[in-house]
């Protein structure tokens, strides 16, 4: 006699994580901000987006309202949704809510990093290189990524999403390529943040604060780099 063997119970799938089409719409639209697809004043065909990406008109309608939210399009009566024009006025809107938002995250992560400084070392290293070669680029993707490591640091993912509805290195891109706001060349500034988080400084929120609150600081002022 055969022993029983106890019937097969077959694997379930992982649940494979889906980006919503609202997502999906606004990422290309973002993109196509960036590349160029779409200047300032140009309008936004809704029916045109569909056909591209083959979704409907409710996906790409929510995609439109966080872009508004974001600033990046408004709508005008009879005549659509346009890109808005990028103004220094709207820097000096974002970047004091930036700044307030990473100085309670650089108070909450100082703790928690406990003096562990590699990932934002990192960063610091690359913004140098970069810096070295030019790649202005680069110095954005890296800048964004450090203060982001900051942020994801104090734990608390009320104030990630508040951080990341900034779109921040949308807005630095945008400003660069719009406003044609020259770089900041600030590793210098970046090594005194970590030099702050790696002493466990208590006063490192205020100087992540002021550090940010610069960037929006007009061109040619004492305080742009």
């Amino acid at each position: 006699m055969t022993a029983d063997v106890p019937p097969r119970i077959p694997s379930v799938p992982a649940p494979v994580a889906r980006v919503p089409l609202s997502d999906q719409v606004r990422n290309f639209v973002l993109e196509g901000l960036l590349d160029g697809r779409w200047q300032p004043g140009d309008r936004i065909v809704e029916r045109r987006i569909g056909l591209e990406l083959g979704v409907s008109q409710t996906p790409i309608r929510e995609a439109l309202r966080d872009l508004q939210a974001m600033q990046l399009v408004e709508s005008i009566p009879n005549k659509g949704m346009r890109v808005k024009e990028l103004t220094p006025g709207q820097l000096t809107e974002v970047y004091p809510v930036r700044a307030a938002l990473e100085r309670l995250a650089a108070e909450l992560a100082v703790h928690r990093m406990g003096g562990d400084v590699t990932v934002l070392a990192h960063h610091l290293g690359r913004l140098r290189e970069l810096a070295e070669a030019n790649d202005v680029d680069g110095q954005i993707h890296h800048g964004v990524e450090f203060h982001r490591e900051i942020v994801r640091a104090a734990g608390n993912q009320v104030l990630l999403r508040n951080w990341e509805s900034l779109a921040i290195e949308l807005w630095t891109r945008l400003s660069l390529k719009w406003l044609r706001t020259e770089p900041h060349e600030n590793a210098c500034d970046h090594e005194a943040i970590v030099d702050a988080f790696r002493r466990q400084d208590p006063y490192v929120g205020r100087l992540v604060q002021l550090h940010v609150l610069n960037y929006a600081a007009p061109a040619g002022s004492a305080e742009h780099n």
